[in-house]
């Protein structure tokens, strides 16, 4: 075979070797779009958006007192700040929970963990526990926790399924999860589409996952406030 043929030849698997490592890196880039309800995945807010999540007016435009209020937590109780970010709803929560409650915050960024801490150090607070979790587990204690809050997180979950069972099986019987999601159905809120959802599709996504809606609030001025229960045994 001719030196030229041989080289071609040779040539040939390793573009394949490049193609396939071209395609697996493209797919990997792609949002994911969940099973259920069709929903496509949000790209999750990295560690240069903590300082939007701490601005001064975020209570104004979005009433964040009232939505601590509307959580109805009690002292004592043991939750969880899942996707906790820079911590601004870990904070509010462990300071209504009290001294003999305790906060599990937990966020998949080593860099927000960071910020977290910080800011709980800053508020001279002792009833809150990092945790650093997975994109399919956020790694909480199983049956302990009394409630269990996201802010603005479920629609970016690569692995919403996953991340769902994990936190079921972490609630106690009877235990809430509270959700605040942009709300999809208001054109009017500033907050990119993709970054949005309508109730539809929230309580769609979680009772596939055996959680019961109990209540949902819209007093908040751009979001929804999702009430459901773990069932009991």
């Amino acid at each position: 075979m001719p030196r030229i043929m041989r080289a071609r030849v040779r040539t040939i698997p390793l573009l394949a070797a490049c193609a396939a490592v071209i395609v697996v890196a493209v797919q990997a880039q792609q949002p994911g779009v969940h099973p259920v309800s069709g929903r496509v995945f949000a790209q999750t807010m990295g560690v240069e958006g903590a300082a939007w999540l701490e601005r001064r007016d975020r209570d104004i435009e979005e009433d964040t007192s009232l939505a601590v209020r509307l959580l109805g937590l009690k002292k004592g109780w043991v939750v969880a700040d899942v996707g906790a970010g820079s911590g601004y709803f870990t904070v509010r929560m462990a300071k209504a929970v009290g001294e003999t409650g305790k906060v599990y915050a937990n966020d998949v960024q080593p860099g927000m963990i960071d910020i977290l801490q910080k800011n709980v150090e800053k508020a001279k607070l002792k009833n809150v526990v990092p945790v650093l979790g997975t994109l399919d587990d956020p790694k909480l204690p199983a049956e302990s926790l009394d409630m269990i809050l996201m802010v603005d997180v479920y629609h970016e979950f690569s692995r919403p399924q996953q991340m769902l069972r994990k936190m079921r099986e972490a609630l106690k019987p009877g235990g809430r999860l509270v959700l605040l999601e942009y709300r999809a159905e208001d054109p009017n809120v500033p907050i990119r589409p993709e970054h949005k959802m309508t109730k539809a599709q929230v309580k769609l996504e979680l009772e596939a996952e055996g959680f019961k809606q109990s209540r949902v609030y819209d007093d908040l001025p751009w979001q929804h406030l999702f009430i459901f229960t773990k069932p009991e045994k």
